[in-house]
């Protein structure tokens, strides 16, 4: 046998995933429970998606066993316990989860608890949807954890049911999106398809998004967002995440924020913080930009007309320091060192 080579070896893998995009792809969904041979599903949907959830209910007919309407953001282990409960009930067979992260979230809660396969069908344009990836909150702290069981094995990406989607969720739920392209730029284990999915989405969302802003009833323009969305997701399934998501998880868990909101206002100060350490990602995000990425993306983060720091948010500045000493304790991969005084600092600043 030839000696062994010393040189590093990239490793890339791909989740198996089913995914339906285009305007209308919602009534699809029936037939997609039918083909995973269904006949007993769980529906999860947001309130936000409730004119949504009623036309499925009508279109699943006899198929539906139970529908739960009360999924609840950072998926407390609490409303994922009361779910399964009315699952077990229900002897479900499938889980369908119809709306944004919160109602994403449970579904795959559910579905990692009980083996039973799910149907993904997200209203926002957050991308977790294609992760395996799943948050939990348990007496104030969240948990994530990474499996592929976890990831659903069918997403169905329709753009009419972001039409209703206020402009200020629009844009901190896209900022989200871009958060996972960003980070996935910077992760210890990118690869060449990571860093073109990352640059993709970015270019994408940062491109589209303004447009669905200035003309939110252009369909083909949410179309191209929820693709680069979606991208953005298969970055966060394929690579580590780093600081950004820590803080956000942190943040998020002890102080019950905004998912969105909370992802958006950080994504300007942990790029500044990042971006010096990072030059790869930096060269990358700047040709994108066509300029200082951090300011470009602040600006579009500081237009959201809802809290854009964690004093607005209700974050206690007193509570800065502890949540720096957790993520310094034990750190994400990141490109520079999150030491508790320059944590603080950042988290000073986002305040």
């Amino acid at each position: 046998m030839s000696e062994r080579g010393s040189g590093h070896i990239t490793v890339h893998e791909t989740l198996p995933c089913r995914v339906l995009l285009g305007a209308g792809a919602r009534h699809t969904v029936p037939e997609e429970t039918e083909r995973l041979g269904s006949g007993r599903v769980l529906l999860v949907a947001s309130g936000s998606a409730r004119a949504a959830a009623d036309d499925l209910v009508r279109a699943l007919g006899p198929r539906l066993a139970v529908r739960f309407d009360r999924p609840v953001v950072h998926t407390p282990v609490a409303v994922t316990e009361e779910a399964l409960k009315l699952l077990r009930a229900a002897d479900a067979d499938s889980v369908v989860a119809l709306g944004g992260g919160s109602a994403i979230g449970l579904g795959k809660a559910l579905s990692v608890r009980t083996g039973l396969p799910q149907i993904a069908v997200p209203t926002t344009y957050a991308g977790s949807e294609v992760t395996p990836v799943l948050g939990e909150t348990k007496d104030g702290v969240k948990t994530t954890r990474r499996d592929p069981v976890i990831a659903p094995g069918t997403v169905v990406y329709d753009p009419e049911l972001t039409l209703g989607m206020p402009a200020e969720l629009t844009l901190t739920s896209a900022l989200n999106a871009l958060a996972h392209a960003v980070e996935a730029l910077w992760a210890p284990n990118t690869t060449a398809a990571s860093d073109a999915l990352a640059t993709e989405a970015a270019d994408g969302i940062l491109t589209a998004l303004p447009e669905v802003l200035t003309r939110p009833g252009d369909l083909a323009g949410r179309e191209r967002l929820q693709q680069c969305t979606w991208l953005a997701g298969l970055c966060l399934a394929q690579t580590r995440m780093g600081l950004h998501h820590q803080l956000a998880h942190a943040l998020g868990g002890t102080f019950d924020l905004p998912h969105a909101e909370l992802h958006a206002l950080l994504l300007p100060h942990v790029l500044a913080f990042n971006l010096p350490a990072a030059p790869k990602a930096a060269a990358r995000l700047e040709r994108i930009t066509g300029g200082d990425p951090v300011t470009v993306i602040g600006g579009l983060a500081g237009s959201h007309t809802g809290p854009t720091t964690l004093k607005a948010l209700g974050v206690p500045r007193e509570g800065l320091r502890a949540v720096a000493e957790r993520v310094a304790a034990q750190p994400y991969p990141n490109p520079r060192t999150p030491e508790v005084e320059a944590v603080t600092r950042l988290l000073d600043d986002a305040w």
